[in-house]
């Protein structure tokens, strides 16, 4: 780049007007360069750079359609027409398709070849299956025997059984202050089928089974599982709170445990921790829906080739993660019933909500972004709103310290009523402004006025939305490694998981010891224990 920033600040039309023909075309061809160049570093991509694949927008990634309807709740008004360009561009291709004799291939287009059905990820069907290879000696051995006929409902003879099926469980036995660290402990099941002398009658004492999940299609609850709770708990915990993958989780397991599972059995694993927690979910939505203050934000998630939003819900004491689309539904859905304060950004899907507040974080960035750019008003405007909202904040952080005595109310409002009229008088002058990033703080001042000055009238309130943006931290950098997910129920497995883990934390309780009771409880048919209390 040939122009600093020092010198666009100094460009503007006065100066232009100002100078001569010959300095003027000058100046326009390194105008020219400079935006050539500017424009090839914007078209970079990960197919034409060295750029990472997360570095893509959302709208940008293979198979999103962006002609599609996308998922909000724009007016039909503000759909745009096909450009006459477009339109003529599509007469001109019926008008040849009519000259053209029947039958013939399309003139200049060759012939697509045929599309490849995409290979879903996984075991190929045909594909001939892999036993298990590793054995392990047991440490105990589990007996399961039938001790009432299911016929006549008499009592069996013990000795009379006869083993018939069984498996091992690999489970890992966690320390404690007395003998720290972990091991691991093998169990052989087994299960007797005994006669009833009074009847005749057979009877097989089975594993224990649960009604799947409707929401988790294709994940079952059942005794049966090789991974016992503990061992899956650690699986869950590498998985989502340490950021790996499944192949790494396989490397770990095997190199420091000395335990070969399959990428499939750890992938089925995680799902089926998921369906165990899966009522809770109401729970916590029953205590975002009762809380008094909530925030709430949203970033972009992949799902395969579909462009989705990891939102999140936070309370102080319960998180709540959904990924869902952008539109106001997910609002609407959680927030129904909901009559507390709502901290949130600027997006549309929050605004139709009544008690809400607006982070000040976001306006300060964007004033900032003015004061650097290269535009004179903009530069003014960017400082007027960073000047009023650094002189609001203070005010704020003083009336906290020092509350007025008595229970008296603290009127803000009132006591700086001209430094609000001034920057409302700029906020109407910009808002048809020539300069885009201008004009748009000065539209999103003008729609969301009385949420973002709200907190002026109760101090106590937060200024900031960071809480729910820390929340959002951890699984931003697992979609920066992982690329998000690939189906609706790995979406919803991981929601399910990140919502208790969290949440668990929130209340200064340890994720990893819920798990492996609610597990444990689950497999054997139990109700699923209730999130515990904070500090219990």
């Amino acid at each position: 780049m040939k122009l600093s920033q020092h010198d666009l600040r100094q460009l503007d039309d006065g100066y232009l007007q100002r100078l001569p023909e010959a300095a003027l075309r000058a100046l326009s061809l390194t105008l020219l360069a400079d935006l050539k160049e500017a424009q090839e570093r914007l078209q970079q991509n990960p197919n034409n750079s060295s750029r990472p694949p997360s570095s893509r927008a959302p709208w940008d990634r293979p198979g999103v359609d962006a002609t599609a309807a996308s998922d909000t709740d724009a007016d039909e008004d503000d759909a745009v027409a096909p450009s006459r360009d477009a339109t003529a561009r599509d007469d001109d291709r019926a008008a040849d398709a009519a000259a053209e004799p029947p039958g013939a291939p399309p003139s200049g287009d060759p012939t697509p070849p045929p599309e490849r059905p995409k290979r879903k990820p996984g075991k190929q069907p045909g594909t001939p299956g892999v036993g298990r290879t590793q054995v392990f000696t047991a440490h105990a051995t589990e007996e399961h025997r039938p001790t009432a006929c299911h016929g006549c409902q008499a009592s069996l003879a013990a000795a009379a059984a006869v083993c018939y099926t069984g498996f091992q469980s690999l489970d890992l036995v966690w320390g404690d202050p007395k003998e720290p660290g972990v091991r691991l402990r093998v169990v052989d099941h087994r299960f007797f089928e005994a006669g009833c002398d009074a009847c005749g009658h057979h009877t097989r004492e089975q594993p224990m089974q649960v009604a799947d999940d409707p929401t988790l299609e294709g994940v079952q609850l059942r005794e049966w599982r090789l991974v016992g709770p503990g061992l899956a708990t650690l699986i869950v915990a590498l998985s989502l709170r340490f950021r790996l993958s499944r192949a790494r989780i396989h490397e770990f397991l095997d190199d420091w445990l000395g335990v070969h599972l399959s990428i499939g059995t750890i992938h089925q694993t995680l799902h089926e921790a998921a369906a165990v927690v899966a009522p809770v979910e109401a729970t916590l939505l029953a205590d975002i829906q009762d809380s008094g203050l909530l925030h709430a934000d949203e970033t972009s998630w992949p799902q395969q080739e579909q462009d989705r939003w990891l939102w999140v819900f936070l309370t102080a004491t319960t998180t709540l993660y959904v990924i869902a689309g952008r539109g106001k539904a997910t609002v609407t859905q959680v927030l129904d019933g909901f009559t507390g304060w709502l901290m949130s950004d600027g997006w549309f899907s929050y605004r139709g909500y009544a008690r809400r507040l607006r982070c000040w974080a976001h306006l300060l960035r964007k004033a900032q972004g003015l004061v650097e750019c290269y535009d004179a008003d903009g530069r003014a405007f960017g400082h007027l709103v960073r000047t009023t909202l650094e002189t609001l904040m203070a005010a704020i952080y003083a009336a906290r310290e020092d509350p007025p005595p008595d229970g008296a109310a603290v009127d803000l409002p009132r006591a700086y009523a001209q430094e609000l009229q001034t920057l409302r008088r700029a906020v109407a002058a910009h808002l048809g402004h020539r300069h885009d990033k201008t004009k748009a703080l000065a539209v999103e001042f003008f729609n969301d006025w009385d949420a973002i000055f709200r907190v002026l009238e109760h101090p106590q309130l937060p200024l900031t939305n960071n809480a729910a943006e820390r929340a959002l931290r951890h699984w931003v950098i697992a979609r920066r490694l992982s690329h998000g997910t690939r189906t609706a129920v790995g979406s919803r497995a991981f929601t399910l998981l990140a919502s208790v883990i969290d949440t668990c934390r929130q209340r200064r309780n340890s994720p990893w010891t819920y798990l492996v009771k609610a597990i444990t409880d689950r497999r054997q048919g139990l109700p699923l224990a209730p999130l515990p209390q904070v500090g219990v």
